[in-house]
This record gives structure tokens, C-alpha cells and sequence, in this order.
């Protein structure tokens, strides 16, 4: 069972997050995950869940669709199909929920003693999505203030796919810089930029455009979006 890191941070961009959670938890894959302070403020503004860093429950995370307010973000961002489309769903399948909530693991984002933190722990690489510029610029010069960082570090030293999700615009030479290093490193550069080839119906399928690309990074298998060139 591959196991990856899903770091969240400051970044607007919280949908992708999700959204990339459950498909990984749908795939069958062990999910670790920490987020930032700001990373809580975010989610709460973005989608209105109530995550915090010390009483987390999977249930906030990914409530019952039948329970999301049509008019919350959340719905508008992961569910809301136009008239006439199937109505989109969690990938986590309902029968196999518990055993999915399972597998998702939430680490404190100054617990450095925890498994993460160290290159012993095995793990298929980790993303952080979206990552803040901030975080950017402290992987570009090697801190090590929180345990995201540290995670991140831990990547780098072992050779570990990493993937930054930076979600920023306009970008200054100096988040250019900070990319160009990380890079450099090894890191895979993903920015939160959905196409649009493969004609979007909703919000929903910009989001998964993305998350779609982080997972051929990972080599997690999905249904997310057509592909070009695929004719179904």
C-alpha cells in the first residue's frame, strides 16, 4: 500500500486539497497529512469546514454530500454540475468510507516526532497543495521551522518525488527564483493552472484538471479528466 504526505498551507486554492485527498484515500493509498495555521483559516474561508490542528476528524473534511448546502463553497467547488450532467460525488466509495478514514492520518504541524519527519519512514513522495509562498521560500533556502518543512527535507535528502502546488499570481522574481532552485533540487513545480482542452463543464472539473496532474506524478491511476487525444 503506497503511502504518501499531503501538505496544506496559506495558499487560496483549499478545493484542490480536498479534492486530492479523496481521490488518494479512493485509491487505496495511506495518507499522511499536516497543515498550517493558515492553512486552517484557508480551508475555513474557502469551503467552510470546520478543520482545526488539534481535533480533527475525517467527517469535517468530507461530509455527506446529501448534507452539503447547495449554496455552501463547498458544493460550489466539488459538486455543482450544470442541468442536465451527472451530479458529481466523493471518489471515496460510501461502502468503503470507514476504511478510508482510516488511512488518512493527521499529523500536527510542529510534531517533529512524528514518522514523517525522518527519512526512515517510507513514503511514495508528497505533495503540498497549494503551497504558499511562503513555504516556497523556505524549501528554496533549506529551513526546517515546522514539520511541513521538515517533511519536505526529508524528501529531498531521500530522493523522494515532491510536489509543490504554488497558487500565486502575478509571480515576482523572487517566487520565480525560489522555483528555479526548488526545481533545480529535484522538486516538481506544479502550479494550480487548469487547462481548459478538456472542455470544463463546472468548477469541479477545473479542480480536478488539476488534481489529475499531480496524480500522474505520483503514479496514482484515476478517471479525473479526459486526457488529449482520448476519444471517449
Amino acid at each position: 500500500m503506497p503511502q504518501f504526505v499531503v501538505a496544506i498551507t496559506g495558499a487560496s486554492g483549499a478545493a484542490y486539497a480536498v479534492r486530492l485527498l479523496d481521490v488518494l484515500l479512493a485509491s487505496g493509498a495511506e495518507v499522511h497529512m499536516t497543515i498550517s495555521p493558515a492553512g486552517v483559516q484557508v480551508v475555513g474561508h474557502e469551503l467552510g469546514l470546520p478543520v482545526t490542528l488539534n481535533d480533527f476528524s475525517a467527517d469535517v473534511i468530507f461530509p455527506d454530500r446529501k448534507t452539503v448546502n447547495p449554496e455552501s463553497p463547498l458544493f460550489k467547488f466539488l459538486f455543482a454540475t450544470p442541468a442536465g450532467m451527472p451530479e458529481r460525488r466523493w471518489a471515496i466509495d460510501a461502502e468503503n468510507k470507514s476504511d478510508a478514514f482510516a488511512r488518512l492520518h493527521l499529523h500536527h504541524f510542529q510534531n517533529f516526532m512524528t514518522g514523517i519527519a525522518s527519512g526512515s519512514f517510507q513514503t511514495s513522495g508528497m505533495v503540498i497543495c497549494p503551497c504558499s509562498m511562503g513555504t516556497l521560500g523556505s524549501l528554496a533556502s533549506g529551513l526546517s521551522s515546522n514539520l511541513i518543512h521538515r517533511a519536505a527535507n526529508v524528501h529531498l535528502k531521500e530522493r523522494r518525488p515532491l510536489i509543490v502546488v504554488p497558487r500565486e499570481t502575478p509571480l515576482d522574481e523572487i517566487g520565480l527564483a525560489n522555483m528555479q532552485t526548488l526545481s533545480n533540487a529535484g522538486v516538481i513545480v506544479l502550479p494550480a493552472m487548469p487547462g481548459l482542452y478538456h472542455e470544463p463543464n463546472c468548477l469541479g472539473d477545473l479542480i480536478d484538471f488539476v488534481v489529475a496532474r499531480i496524480c500522474d506524478q505520483l503514479g496514482v491511476e484515476h478517471q479525473l479528466m479526459k486526457r488529449w487525444g482520448d476519444s471517449r
